[in-house]
């Protein structure tokens, strides 16, 4: 499923298949490294945090590939994952497979830490109107810099507003906030983690 991503020139864009996990999930470990709430905050130890990130984000991605909308570039540079709308991110079997991973990786202590974010984030999301939620947007690290990530973002909602839904997602790093709102979304809540980190949740209305 290719759609054109408009502004960069021949660009397009997929759905990854399950054989792609491990370059999906290479792309959001480079992406997230230094991200305010996903880098350090989370994987506390430098060391252990490029191992611990790709086990973390290979679990979540995994979970959302049971839908077709985990899209990506043609070679994975930037991926975009969606949960569409009515549905949950994790199954139960999926979250509590996760929850234990989440403990083996750091510790309990900082397992509380992590999953404490989800809680927070759990907690904030709106469920009344049904919408596509962007869990991840990433771009890996040897790609930055030539919009591919924004681009991606772009085609995945042409496809969205075809379907007249809306779309949610969390900002973790305040430094995208504006790029977001340069593709409909706005400013929903903020979330503030115990640290005192603030992740923004935006929200995009329907259109036609």
């Amino acid at each position: 499923m290719y759609g054109r991503l408009p502004g960069v020139g021949s660009v397009e864009s997929r759905v990854a298949g399950e054989a792609e996990l491990a370059a999906v999930t290479e792309t959001i470990v480079t992406a997230f490294l230094a991200d305010p709430v996903w880098g350090a905050y989370s994987f506390p130890d430098p060391a252990k945090q490029p191992e611990q990130s790709r086990r973390f984000w290979e679990a979540c991605v995994a979970a959302a590939m049971r839908f077709p909308w985990t899209r990506v570039t043609p070679g994975c540079e930037s991926s975009a994952v969606w949960i569409p709308p009515g549905e949950p991110e994790m199954t139960d079997e999926q979250a509590a497979a996760f929850e234990s991973l989440v403990e083996e990786l750091v510790g309990s202590d900082q397992a509380r830490v992590v999953l404490g974010v989800f809680e927070q984030l759990d907690a904030g999301h709106p469920h009344a109107d049904p919408h596509y939620y962007l869990s991840l947007l990433a771009t890996h690290r040897d790609h930055r810099g030539k919009g591919l990530g924004m681009a991606l973002l772009a085609t995945c909602l042409e496809a969205i507003d075809a379907e007249g839904a809306p779309a949610y997602l969390e900002s973790t790093n305040p430094a995208n906030n504006l790029r977001y709102m340069r593709h409909g979304f706005e400013p929903y809540a903020e979330i503030t983690l115990p640290n005192g980190l603030v992740i923004t949740t935006m929200w995009r209305q329907a259109r036609s």
